[in-house]
């Protein structure tokens, strides 16, 4: 026996079917395109784009800290850090701040566009990290 389901069943499931046959087709033609080339970034070099605040649990006791990042187009990061495992190399990057009045000036510029000059970089390492690079050193450039 059949139920009266058994229609509507069976042409969903073609139609799933046939959107996954499709897919790989569309996405070849897609991904043929060739890909931009990372541009490098060095020491003392800018890196622009829209800050951005997260809070995360740090230290044994899980006290908030405020992790500041900057999203931007995709940079190659010098050796040996290379492409930080990437295809394109890291597109987020956290700054670390070394002083509160460093904090202070990036609360109040959480949500802009901002540029940085870049002093020192490195890729993650550490777990906990959320972005794919790390910028130890750097100072806000004024437009």
């Amino acid at each position: 026996m059949t139920k009266h389901r058994f229609a509507k069943r069976v042409a969903c499931a073609s139609m799933i079917a046939a959107g996954l046959a499709v897919s790989p087709a569309s996405a070849q033609q897609t991904d043929g395109a060739p890909k931009a080339a990372a541009k490098p970034i060095n020491a003392g070099d800018l890196l622009s784009g829209e800050l951005t605040a997260m809070r995360v649990r740090a230290g044994a006791k899980g006290k908030r800290v405020a992790t500041y990042q900057i999203t931007s187009e995709p940079r190659r990061l010098p050796p040996p850090n290379g492409l930080c495992n990437l295809e394109t190399g890291p597109e987020t990057f956290q700054l670390i701040t070394s002083s509160d009045s460093q904090a202070a000036e990036l609360k109040r510029l959480v949500g802009k566009e901002i540029s940085v000059k870049v002093d020192e970089i490195s890729c993650a390492q550490d777990a906990g990290q959320m972005t794919e690079a790390v910028v130890t050193k750097w100072s806000v450039v004024k437009r």
